[in-house]
């Protein structure tokens, strides 16, 4: 903690507190710019959790198109699941790769110092929280990660299957990469059951251009991974849309913090995580995403994190 009339005499980085203060720590001009860069966490669990979703995903999406859609001879119905099956299989990924290639919402490491806090023009006796593992001013209601290993603004929890904190600026992306699981999981379980019966009906001799034994093997393994990933994307769902509504985060849960003044009541909060008004953007991983501006930026490497 640091008060202004002691402000010389403590060093700057001592010992971790734990209610973090002062909003005006980080302007929204920052917080636009941090959304507008790369931001990827070098941490070897979070990258292979990452490649298996990704597998996992390209493998339903093998097994429904070539497995499922492609040998059927009713030419429609193939068609318009294979759309459908791959749109949704697109928009997964996409929410995947946007909450793992976007800043949380990092706090700058090592802003604690004499001179940042004399810029800030405090009034005597106003305090201030800071964190001595990154050696950053925490902004209220940012918890340190420890393998970010940064303050994270309004941090969720660190998820190894996206590879990064779930945060102030990726929480929409999350909330869609779960929600497109689910839906494509729901759809993969419903084409395998109709596919079962397709197969049990024709004795298994026209429903699929893989050999019996092999058809088998793949539909069941589509059908236990689509039930397992339902159950876990549909509960992380619901967590997310409740910790929106009550404005509360995971880790201030589980810390049991306080409620305090501010905060947003239920509607307003989906409005500020998902951006605006109610429309169809709200469902868009794709919205907001500036290739261009991506592809020009400079490289920065700082610790862990790998951002541009």
């Amino acid at each position: 903690m640091l008060s202004l009339p002691r402000m010389q005499s403590h060093p700057l980085c001592d010992e971790e507190q734990q209610h973090p203060l002062l909003e005006r720590v980080a302007s929204p001009a920052s917080l636009r710019g941090a959304t507008a860069r790369v931001w990827f966490i070098q941490d070897g669990c979070g990258m292979v959790c990452a490649f298996i979703t990704w597998f996992l995903v390209l493998y339903a999406d093998f097994v429904v198109t070539f497995v499922m859609l492609l040998p059927s001879k009713n030419v429609a119905y193939a068609v318009v699941n294979g759309v459908l099956f791959n749109s949704l299989a697109v928009m997964a990924l996409t929410s995947h790769l946007r909450t793992m290639l976007t800043d949380p919402g990092a706090v700058p490491k090592g802003n604690a110092t004499k001179e940042y806090l004399s810029s800030l023009q405090l009034k005597p006796g106003e305090v201030l929280y800071k964190c001595p593992k990154c050696c950053s001013i925490k902004p209220q209601r940012a918890h340190h990660c420890s393998i970010c290993k940064r303050c994270i603004r309004k941090m969720d929890h660190h998820c190894p299957w996206v590879n990064n904190c779930v945060g102030e600026n990726n929480q929409r992306f999350f909330v869609l990469f779960t929600m497109y699981i689910a839906v494509i999981s729901t759809y993969a379980l419903v084409l395998s059951v109709l596919q079962f019966f397709t197969c049990v009906r024709t004795d298994w001799s026209e429903c699929s251009d893989f050999s019996p034994p092999v058809a088998v093997l793949l539909i069941i393994f589509l059908f236990i991974e689509a039930i397992l990933f339902l159950t876990f994307t549909a509960v992380m769902f619901s967590t997310q849309i409740q910790s929106i509504c009550s404005d509360e985060m995971v880790a201030e849960r589980l810390k049991d913090e306080k409620l305090q003044k501010g905060r947003r009541v239920r509607w307003e909060s989906m409005k500020t995580v998902f951006g605006g008004q109610p429309s169809l953007l709200w469902i868009n991983p794709f919205a907001g995403l500036r290739l261009r501006k991506l592809i020009t930026s400079q490289t920065l490497r700082t610790g862990p994190e790998f951002s541009v």
